[in-house]
Parts: C-alpha cells; structure tokens; sequence
C-alpha cells in the first residue's frame, strides 16, 4: 500500500514538473525588417531563375518553397509597412498565390518552358506587388548573370 501510494504521488509530481517546463512562444529578440526579407527574397528569385534553367528541379523546388517562406515572414512580421495603402498579408495572397503554384506546377513536371512562363509571371506579380504598396521603384527583373560564383546551378548527377 506504501509502494502505491508512493507511486502515485511520483506521478503527480512528475506531471507537475512537466507541465512547469512547456513555455509558450515568445516574440522573436529580433524582428527583420521587411528591406531584409525582400532582399532575401531577392536572392530566392534570382536563385529559383538559375536552377530551373540548369535544370536542377531539387534546388528550383527547395528555392520555391524559401521564397514562400520569405513571403510568410513578411506577412507575419509586417501586416503593413509605411505608407503601403493595403495590408501585406492581402496583397501577397491575392498576387503571389496563383504565380507561386503556376511555378510549383512547372517545376513538379519538370518543364522548362513552363517554368520560364511561370517565372515571368512571379516577376510582374512581384512588380505589381511593389507598385500596390508605392514601392513600383523596386522593379525586378530576370537575373541576367550568375552573382553566386560559388553554387553550382548545374543538375546533379
């Protein structure tokens, strides 16, 4: 009976102790601004350009879902900015979400072509973002030259 008892009372206290440990989430200690999280995104376009024209799918495909994820954190850490007349959240779900899955497409099936299109249409998606929140001076376009001398774009073998 002793042994039960014990045994009941290092339960409680085990449960005790390990609700004591769950911590809720805290604000992050540092919050980048959305300059750092577009320029970022940025460096994903430019990256996400490359792969699919080695053909490298793996690494278009890790590059996309980065991007999406730079697109969350602006939303999440800057539900507005500035003088942007509408909400961030908004705008990146009403003119990234179609580009974003027309690429996602492209790059399941593998097709260049269908990549280059969609591609395209991320960029004027990104430009018409920009002009919505008066920022139509930031204008991206298709990389021209590989700035990443050390990665290799090439599909591996």
């Amino acid at each position: 009976m002793k042994f039960r008892s014990a045994l009941a009372w290092s339960a409680i206290i085990l449960l005790a102790g390990f609700s004591g440990c769950r911590r809720e989430p805290t604000t992050p200690a540092f919050t980048p601004g959305l300059g750092e999280i577009m320029t970022l995104t940025q460096m994903r376009h430019a990256k996400l350009w490359l792969a699919g024209q080695a053909g490298n799918w793996p690494l278009a495909s890790y590059e996309l879902d980065e991007l999406n994820e730079g697109m969350q954190d602006a939303a999440t850490f800057h539900p507005t900015h500035k003088d942007a007349p509408l909400p961030i959240p908004a705008l990146i779900d009403k003119m990234m979400k179609d580009p974003l899955l027309q690429l996602e497409k492209a790059i399941s099936a593998r097709n260049k072509n269908d990549f280059t299109q969609a591609f395209d249409t991320l960029t004027e998606a990104c430009n018409s973002c920009h002009r919505a929140t008066n920022f139509g001076f930031n204008v991206v376009t298709r990389p021209s030259a590989n700035p990443y001398v050390n990665q290799t774009f090439d599909s591996p073998q």
